[in-house]
């Protein structure tokens, strides 16, 4: 599973895990920092090569993407939504669902708070995975987040279809309650 935090002014983030079970393993995390003199037509490329190579290398199966907080201004909101519109075409471009969760959405899942801190964030990310030190830089450890969030979201799909798949014929017969002849 890829995870991605994509950013105008600051670093996109990536994050890649696999999933087995409940045990969430890292594969790869890392963050694309460019030159804040960067156009943003470079910046868009740039980040589309970056998750091209990342889906090319690792084969994900899902990409999770973290939405657009809409509580930026407009322009940066805009612009944004371009970044993660290269982050979804090279996910399309490849024939892999891309899911998208919102910042609040992603910490309450991982930290189970809506509004965790970014070092909180670090913490559950590095706990979750197992590691000695917290992921750096934040920009994928919260990748790594969006990554997490939408295999929680995934494990709960599948126990929830697992509990109301009907049962075989022969497993409703074995665990019909019998019931009193009445004479």
């Amino acid at each position: 599973m890829l995870g991605v935090d994509p950013a105008v002014a600051g670093a996109t983030g990536y994050g890649i895990v696999e999933v087995e079970g409940a045990a969430a393993r890292l594969v790869r995390f890392g963050a694309l920092k460019l030159p804040e003199r960067a156009t943003l037509a470079s910046r868009l490329r740039e980040v589309h090569r970056l998750i091209a190579r990342l889906v090319r290398e690792f084969s994900p199966h899902e990409v999770a993407v973290e939405s657009v907080f809409t509580a930026l201004n407009a322009g940066t909101a805009l612009k944004l939504a371009e970044i993660r519109g290269v982050v979804l075409l090279a996910a399309a471009e490849a024939q892999i669902p891309a899911h998208s969760y919102s910042p609040r959405e992603v910490k309450a899942s991982v930290a189970g708070y809506g509004a965790a801190s970014k070092q909180q964030m670090q913490q559950m990310v590095a706990s979750l995975l197992g590691l000695a030190e917290c992921p750096e830089p934040a920009d994928a450890a919260d990748a790594l987040a969006v990554a997490l969030c939408h295999a929680h979201l995934v494990q709960a799909r599948d126990r929830i279809a697992a509990a109301t798949r009907p049962s075989s014929p022969a497993t409703i017969l074995r665990t019909r309650p019998r019931t009193a002849r009445i004479p």
